[in-house]
């Protein structure tokens, strides 16, 4: 089936299901405009076919699909034009996964952070299997949780989706099992047979209750509580002082998220940490016109392309943010991020 994805990405109509294989392998499966465009129309054209019962998503390769092609952004915001509208596109195929009304199953077996979260974890169905590396790094290269970020993380319990969108933290299958990130654990080596009997009819709840395993969290029940308790403040200032007394006192937890936030760009620990707590209180399509109002401010504004210059084309992981400290973000300039678009919201 041709959807226009060229040789990025495979379409395929098995049995009772329409199947969809990620195929940029050597590029960890970043997600690009082609692929965007030709998701869009599949999906479109899926749900209303009545002979396809469900979507399968997948991928070859050792990620599942580690992002968005932001090496594109890059040279397109140092051209000076800014790639608002591979955003407004992918945003759109976000929320219309999410209001999908027919089962997807994302089978995620590798790397999944960025824009990967965005077309697997906001369908029905999200299997992880002891390969999957689950992230929202955005923050360490001058960005913000977005792809519906602001939905996903605002919504974890014990506040560990803030906990993750502020620090960028790796999680694998048992904790993102654990966090409800994933609704499934199985083993890597019953994909295939997941696969066939899923095109066959088989339906997913029953399919996976067969395969599925629960697998030992990575995260103790210390940690958890310790994550709960420091990363539950009204105030971004009042979280940090905490950060700060629990590292004083021996806490690992803290010691090692003040370092992450500490290598992050201040400009977007601040924003981010609005943005989920505001997240918890809209719907899915209200989050992504939040989404992007602060995307359309991070690519006119520095840290952004820094971020991507230090760690992705330069390579030297040495990002020189502006501010360079969180104690000279203000409020305002935090608010200015979030403020109505002059051109109007994203029309989804």
């Amino acid at each position: 089936m041709d959807f226009g994805g060229g040789d990025e990405i495979r379409f395929e109509r098995i049995g009772v299901a329409g199947v969809i294989t990620l195929t940029r392998p050597k590029a960890l499966n970043a997600v690009t405009l082609i692929m965007v465009r030709a998701l869009a129309k599949a999906f479109a054209a899926w749900e209303r076919d009545e002979d396809v019962a469900l979507v399968l998503i997948r991928a070859e390769g050792r990620a599942f699909s580690a992002g968005g092609d932001i090496a594109q952004a890059y040279h397109a915001m140092r051209a000076g034009a800014a790639p608002v509208g591979f955003f407004a596109e992918e945003y759109r195929l976000n929320a219309a996964l999410a209001r999908f009304p027919k089962p997807c199953v994302s089978l995620i077996d590798g790397i999944v952070m960025g824009g990967g979260v965005g077309i697997s974890c906001h369908g029905s169905h999200r299997v992880m299997t002891e390969k999957a590396l689950f992230a929202m790094p955005e923050v360490g290269i001058g960005f913000f949780p977005d792809v519906g970020g602001s939905f996903l993380l605002s919504r974890l319990k014990g506040s560990y989706g803030m906990y993750l969108g502020l620090t960028g933290g790796r999680i694998r299958s048992g904790d993102a099992l654990r966090a409800g990130i994933a609704t499934h654990a199985v083993e890597s080596s019953a994909l295939g047979d997941i696969v066939a009997a899923l095109c066959n009819g088989v339906p997913p709840d029953s399919c996976l209750k067969q395969f599925a395993s629960v697998p030992q969290a990575e995260t103790d029940e210390g940690a958890l509580f310790s994550i709960a308790r420091l990363f539950s403040r009204e105030k971004l200032g009042d979280l940090l002082v905490g950060l700060d007394q629990a590292r004083e006192s021996g806490e690992t937890v803290a010691e090692t998220a003040l370092a992450a936030i500490g290598k992050a760009s201040p400009t977007s620990v601040a924003v981010t940490f609005r943005e989920i707590n505001t997240g918890a209180m809209l719907d899915m399509d209200e989050c992504m016109r939040m989404e992007f109002r602060i995307l359309n401010r991070m690519v006119a504004g520095h840290d952004f392309p820094e971020g991507i210059r230090a760690a992705i084309i330069e390579k030297d992981g040495a990002p020189k943010w502006r501010p360079q400290s969180l104690a000279d973000v203000t409020d305002d300039a935090v608010e200015a991020y979030f403020a109505p678009l002059p051109g109007g919201d994203l029309v989804l």
